[in-house]
């Protein structure tokens, strides 16, 4: 299931969506399912 919010990656041709709409299935890029990216650690502002 796709979630809403989230950022998506596409392992072969680095293609990123960002999902505005949650639904049944993953996006799909190049044939293959794209990948959930992590959100990037924010610095620390010590």
């Amino acid at each position: 299931m796709s979630q809403l919010g989230k950022r998506y990656r596409c392992t072969e041709c680095g293609t990123e969506i960002l999902c505005t709409k949650a639904g049944e299935g993953n996006p799909v890029c190049c044939e293959k399912e794209m990948e959930v990216q992590e959100p990037r650690p924010l610095p620390s502002s010590d």
